[in-house]
């Protein structure tokens, strides 16, 4: 192909065409019953060697070649923090009222049971699946994590798809699965915490104990010194009622600016403090007051950073996913185990503490096909451990594809569950974002 191309117009080719390509796969997928989720997913993996790679290796390397791929890493993950401080202020703790019980039952059972599991195939898996030199308690750890993820934002569009957003079930979902995020995000920081110390060669556990205290600092100061001034900054920037449209705009504008900044600054004090940046945006978005004005500014937000820099990440993941690293039978049967003890610790779990906890058997297997679902919030994290060198190729593939699957299956599977609901459940099935 002769010499480089300019990293400018390798970025200008790339980005239109991931982005077209992400946009058509969605709106198949919605098409197919599916949230737009697994197309993106799917377009990132067959741009990667999985196909693209292995059937025109040359279109390949033109279309994103190894200069360009530094730029859209870095696009793909501002396009991330967006969305986890998306993530974040979605998180709503009303949802907890009335149903503290079964919110308390079913999520942590969703989060522990699976972790549980998943602790047990990492052992199994760490003498043929962990990269040399990766200690066994940092390798079994993470993998834990990774098994214990669910796809909150994932989970809402999927639940507005089916028509069960307003319902109890569907209410009693997202409560738990705000629940499960928080839990699984502070133990991600915590694996962070441990991993990045030792991967880096030094720190050990000094390095640890001081990013935990950091951490805890972070927190409190996010939760009583930056929420306070949050509230007062928006109420700054809220448009007066008796203003006319201009004044608005330049209020919503100025929101934009505040929330960007605001979140780039969280992500750096995290990613200084040596928990991964993705976790800071997500806190930031936590503490943000939820008004009319930061709701108008969010959607801004989303509605550029979502189908235009989310992509990006896609593409950066696919990328990093050859299924042709799975071609020994024993790593595809490690595939297939964590694809098994996947489903069990996450659906079975669910259900089984959702039937415990006194709710009806269609609404429990509802709650742990819900509860199974992946989507993105799997891949961050498993870019985060891939990043850090504690897994991978072989199982980064292999995680990958089951947060492909069990993406894939939750909205089908909720709507046979749900196919003979009398009430208006089963009458809004159809509704697509």
């Amino acid at each position: 192909m002769g010499a480089s191309r300019d990293p400018l117009e390798a970025v200008l080719v790339a980005v239109p065409v991931v982005v077209l390509a992400c946009g058509v796969a969605a709106a198949v997928m919605r098409r197919l019953g599916q949230t737009a989720v697994v197309g993106e997913i799917l377009v990132g993996i067959l741009l990667g060697p999985s196909l693209l790679g292995w059937l025109w290796p040359a279109g390949s390397r033109w279309l994103l070649p190894g200069e360009v791929l530094p730029s859209l890493g870095v696009l793909g993950n501002l396009g991330l923090l967006v969305f986890m401080f998306l993530v974040g202020l979605e998180l709503d703790p009303g949802l907890l009222r009335g149903r503290g019980r079964a919110v308390v039952v079913v999520s942590q059972a969703s989060v522990w049971i699976p972790l549980g599991l998943g602790g047990l195939l990492a052992l199994a898996m760490y003498g043929s699946l962990a990269p040399e030199g990766v200690g066994r308690a940092e390798f079994v750890l993470f993998v834990a994590v990774a098994m214990s993820v669910t796809a909150f934002p994932v989970l809402a569009r999927i639940l507005k798809d089916q028509g069960l957003y307003g319902t109890p079930v569907g209410a009693l979902a997202m409560a738990c699965a705000a629940v499960a995020d928080v839990v699984a995000w502070c133990l991600l920081a915590s694996v962070v915490a441990i991993a990045q110390p030792l991967r880096g060669g030094g720190g050990g556990a000094w390095g640890t104990a001081g990013t935990g205290v950091l951490a805890g600092l972070f927190l409190a100061g996010m939760w009583w010194g930056v929420r306070p001034l949050l509230a007062w900054g928006v109420r700054r920037w809220a448009p007066d009622p008796d203003a006319g449209a201009g004044a608005g705009a330049g209020a919503g504008a100025g929101a934009v600016v505040l929330l960007c900044s605001g979140l780039c600054l969280a992500a750096y004090a995290t990613n200084a403090m040596g928990v991964h940046a993705l976790f800071g945006a997500f806190v930031f978005g936590a503490v943000v007051p939820r008004t009319a004005v930061v709701e108008a500014a969010a959607e801004r937000m989303r509605a550029f950073a979502v189908p235009v820099l989310l992509p990006l990440f896609f593409v950066g993941s696919g990328l990093k996913t050859d299924v042709g690293l799975l071609g020994g039978g024993a790593v595809w049967l490690w595939a297939v185990a964590v694809l098994a003890v996947a489903v069990a610790g996450k659906w079975g779990g669910g259900a089984g503490a959702a039937l415990l906890a006194g709710q009806p058997a269609r609404d429990a297997v509802t709650l742990g096909a819900l509860m199974n679902c992946r989507g993105v919030t799997e891949l961050v994290v498993l870019n985060v451990g891939l990043g850090l060198g504690v897994i991978g190729a072989e199982l980064f593939t292999a995680l990958v594809l089951m947060a492909l699957v069990t993406t894939a299956v939750t909205g089908p599977v909720v709507r046979a569950v749900r196919a003979r609901e009398p009430d208006a459940e089963a009458a809004t099935v159809g509704v697509r974002r």
